[in-house]
């Protein structure tokens, strides 16, 4: 008799090969629309399944962990983030948790850099001339940015991410800059030819360009709150593709309508999906929906590592991506 398959609940559309693997190695409830479970469906599915796996859009929080039923012995998630999950909670209930690391280190970099570009040479507000069909012709004193090369670049987290942006920085002739919990190894730092701070206040207050790349954490919140903002140089430019937590989004927005920032580029957003309104009628704000790991190659990859995991499991071992208290 052959082994009762794994019963699996995927909350949200995956890559049609994704859901494909799944559907033949377990016994999975896919979801026919691309939206978020409402609460009661996580309810439900956390009630039955043996294995959930949710994405950002789903919080798996204590009071949803709470209500799982006994067979619920893995949240597999499908991405690299994972502080929408009470990880805490679930180990306390016997539940694992498992992510999806470093597939999304490159198409996260890359657009960071195509922030840094956005706002850097006013790509918006040259794209509305365009569409608008507002554009006068070439003027010699018009739409002029700032070039890239020979900037200080701060990076705030010099994990995968930080260190993918670094290289690409550095082909644009970028100085490159960094805060992290601890200072890379020699091996790692000499050839990214990157400076670190220990003092994040001291690096923010002398770098024309600071791109987000830390995890969100209770330690991580509003890191860049805001004093630490107002440390900023006024032509400075703020990049976020972490998450929306570790900015204070209204200090922000209140320091770029008063002139006392140059820009910002963000992907991630602190009050819901839409981010702060008052941001998205600045022209020197370039605002996208959280992009940064949308890339065909991306989510394919993530697919195949949530599969890993699950079938890890399955055979009666350790998934490889499990979250351990040392990453919280």
């Amino acid at each position: 008799m052959p082994s009762k398959r794994l019963s699996v609940v995927v909350t949200r559309r995956l890559p049609e090969p994704v859901e494909t693997r799944l559907k033949e190695l377990f016994d999975v409830t896919l979801r026919d629309e691309d939206t978020p479970m409402t609460r009661a469906e996580l309810v439900a599915a956390v009630q039955e399944c043996d294995v959930l796996v949710p994405t950002v859009t789903d919080p798996i929080d204590a009071g949803l962990i709470g209500q799982a039923g006994p067979n619920l012995k893995l949240i597999a998630n499908f991405g690299a983030g994972f502080d929408h999950i009470d990880v805490q909670t679930a180990r306390s209930r016997g539940i694992l948790v498992s992510n999806t690391p470093g597939v999304v280190t490159e198409d996260t970099a890359e657009i960071v850099m195509a922030l840094m570009l956005g706002v850097t040479r006013r790509i918006q507000e040259g794209l509305s001339l365009m569409q608008n069909g507002e554009w006068q012709g070439y003027a010699p004193t018009a739409l002029l940015g700032t070039r890239l090369g020979g900037k200080r670049l701060g990076i705030l987290g010099m994990g995968r991410i930080g260190q993918a942006v670094a290289k690409r920085a550095a082909a644009f002739g970028m100085q490159i800059h960094y805060h992290n919990r601890r200072r890379l190894r020699p091996e790692v730092e000499e050839p990214l030819d990157a400076t670190y701070w220990d003092s994040l206040d001291q690096m923010v207050a002398r770098m024309d360009i600071i791109s987000v790349n830390c995890p969100s954490t209770p330690s991580t919140y509003h890191l860049l709150n805001a004093r630490r903002l107002r440390l900023l140089k006024p032509s400075a430019i703020m990049i976020n593709t972490s998450r929306g937590e570790v900015l204070d989004e209204n200090a922000l927005t209140r320091m770029l309508k008063a002139g006392e920032l140059a820009g910002a580029g963000l992907d991630v957003y602190e009050h819901g999906i839409q981010g702060n309104p008052e941001l998205r009628n600045m022209p020197n704000v370039v605002m996208l929906p959280h992009m940064g790991s949308a890339t065909h190659e991306g989510r394919l990859e993530m697919g195949e590592k949530v599969i890993i995991n699950v079938k890890t499991f399955a055979d009666g071992h350790r998934p490889p991506d499990q979250v351990v208290p040392a990453m919280l």
